[in-house]
């Protein structure tokens, strides 16, 4: 009999590609989100029937039991990276995790992973931290044999870290970074996404896994291989923490003056807490490598999608390749 998943946050970054995969390996894929009429894309994925996106608020019991019928499997991937409107961090990353795993362990789901970030710590500044050290704590304690995927920053096509910061190179022969000292350990999507399956598909020790992929790097030194990437020269401008603190408090207030017409997406006070601390994977931690999967560099995959950001697009290489031919006389 044909196996189903349930993946909360199924449509998006992380979990469009964890649903690709299973729909690969064979299983039937429901993808709970609150738009369904915006999941098409991931019909697709899969044999007709195959892929379906679902009607789920993971803020409400009745609708997360209703997507979780009759799954042999859950993956929970959804998170937010700021509150707006009723979408904060306590009430989808601390309680609606809880709610996903107490659930699932009601309905003898038989597998559960969920996917936090490093950095969770009851203990951080960080209201975002916080809310994910919680929501494993939830986790934990209704589904004791879950498997927590840690991942540190994540790349791939669609990601909202490296587009993000090119895009913002259009604009300005600057690039201020808040944190341009603090580390990273970015991570391709499909590794994380490799990770989730593995993770529901075969026999591994419940427990934490922090997923970070080879290249260690400040912040500095990812935006400098960014703009290599694009072909852009700009001035990085390392923005102090207090400084931060201050942009993130007037666009923080902006949102709130606004009654969300605007929508702080640039950078919150919250976000520059987060910044203080490296996003690495600990020495002690289980990894990629426990999983059996070998992680994917940065420079196998940028030149993939961040061609788009470069002055002449798909054409810069060519024009490239063109003036090295000029210059040997060829």
């Amino acid at each position: 009999m044909t196996q189903l998943v349930t993946i909360f946050g199924g449509s998006g970054f992380v979990g469009r590609y964890i649903a690709r995969r299973m729909a690969k390996a064979g299983w039937r894929v429901r993808v709970a989100v609150r738009r369904p009429n915006q999941a098409l894309h991931v019909r697709p994925y899969g044999a007709v029937g195959q892929v379906e996106p679902v009607f789920c608020n993971i803020r409400d019991d009745a609708s997360v039991r209703a997507v979780m019928q009759g799954a042999d499997a859950v993956v929970n991937c959804v998170g937010i990276l700021g509150e707006y409107g009723r979408n904060r961090f306590d009430a989808v990353q601390a309680e609606g995790a809880g709610r996903v795993a107490r659930i699932a362990a009601e309905l003898q789901v038989a597998r559960l992973v969920h996917i936090s970030a490093i950095g969770a710590d009851a203990q951080s500044d960080s209201q975002y931290q916080r809310s994910k050290a919680e929501g494993e704590a939830q986790v934990i304690q209704h589904f004791p044999d879950a498997v927590i995927l840690r991942p540190s920053i994540i790349f791939g096509v669609e990601d909202q870290f490296f587009n993000r910061f090119a895009a913002m190179t259009r604009f300005s022969p600057f690039l201020p970074v808040v944190g341009a000292d603090t580390r990273f350990q970015p991570v391709f999507v499909d590794d994380v996404a490799k990770a989730a399956e593995t993770a529901l598909t075969s026999d591994i020790a419940p427990g934490v896994y922090e997923l970070g992929g080879p290249d260690s790097a400040t912040f500095r030194d990812l935006m400098q291989a960014m703009l290599a990437e694009i072909r852009r020269n700009r001035i990085i401008v390392n923005v102090p923490f207090f400084v931060g603190r201050m942009m993130g408090a007037v666009l923080d207030f902006a949102q709130i003056a606004s009654l969300g017409l605007f929508r702080n997406t640039v950078l919150t006070r919250d976000q520059v807490r987060s910044l203080q601390r490296d996003n690495l994977v600990d020495d002690a931690a289980q990894g990629l490598d426990a999983l059996g999967i070998t992680p994917t560099p940065m420079d196998a995959i940028l030149p993939s999608y961040l061609w788009v950001h470069r002055p002449g697009g798909q054409y810069k290489a060519i024009h490239e390749s063109a003036s090295r031919l000029r210059k040997s006389g060829h």
